[in-house]
């Protein structure tokens, strides 16, 4: 059940990478100075990648719970 755990907190760990990213993406998307309308285009770009982000670290989270039970 190792691997379940281990496998577990990379995906979350990947997660949240990914969450992240799209922090600094709308960030520096801010910063920049944009016009509302282009603004909310990155921001619309950006939602799909968050949400996946958001799932796989859920996901991992849920495999590491599963380990722990398990084991």
């Amino acid at each position: 059940m190792d691997i379940l755990i281990w496998s577990g907190a990379t995906l979350s760990f990947l997660g949240l990478c990914g969450l992240v990213y799209c922090i600094v993406r709308v960030a520096k998307a801010r910063k920049s100075g944009m016009s509302d309308d282009d603004l909310r285009d990155e921001v619309k770009q950006v939602m799909p990648i968050n949400l996946g982000a958001l799932f796989v670290s859920v996901f991992g989270l849920m495999l590491v719970i599963l380990g722990i039970f398990f084991s």
